[in-house]
């Protein structure tokens, strides 16, 4: 009996410090934990203008009191942000999207945004932004993704 416990502690051992390795976790696997901050996406052309204008565009989400992450993908036709609300303001969150939204429409008049405080859709964003980190993963399939998150934003509401 005593052996069997020898012989069997540092196996359950081994195997749960196996099972806690994964140090090198991706942003998306940990998005709805902790702030992860990324950096605002680009689908098509990579230009100064849209580079400026992404970061314009985070910079000022980012500067609103209520929130404390914010991811951007902008596609060809489309801008998505989604955004996460600080606990202490949940009940104001149709206010929130609300200003936002003015805010966005009165400094981007010509940008089409899809606006959304869903940890879900923050997610997909999330890993959006990652996949096209890959150069192998092409514009025609980040902008596919793209319209299929904003999809699921329109469903959802």
């Amino acid at each position: 009996m005593r052996t069997k416990h020898f012989i069997m502690t540092p196996i359950i051992l081994l195997g749960l410090t196996g099972c806690g390795m994964g140090e090198d976790s991706k942003d998306s696997e940990l998005a709805l934990i902790k702030t992860t901050n990324p950096s605002p996406a680009l689908i098509e052309k990579n230009t100064k203008e849209d580079l400026d204008l992404v970061e314009s565009i985070k910079h000022d989400i980012a500067s609103m009191k209520e929130l404390y992450d914010v991811a951007i993908v902008k596609g060809k036709k489309d801008t998505l942000v989604a955004y996460k609300v600080k606990h202490f303001y949940r009940f104001q969150m149709k206010k929130i999207e609300k200003k936002m939204n003015e805010m966005l429409e009165k400094k981007y008049p010509d940008e089409n945004f899809t606006v959304s405080s869903d940890y879900k859709i923050f997610l997909e964003a999330v890993k959006l932004n990652e996949k096209m980190k890959d150069p192998n993963f092409s514009q025609e399939k980040a902008n596919k993704e793209l319209k299929k998150i904003i999809k699921l934003k329109q469903e959802l509401t």
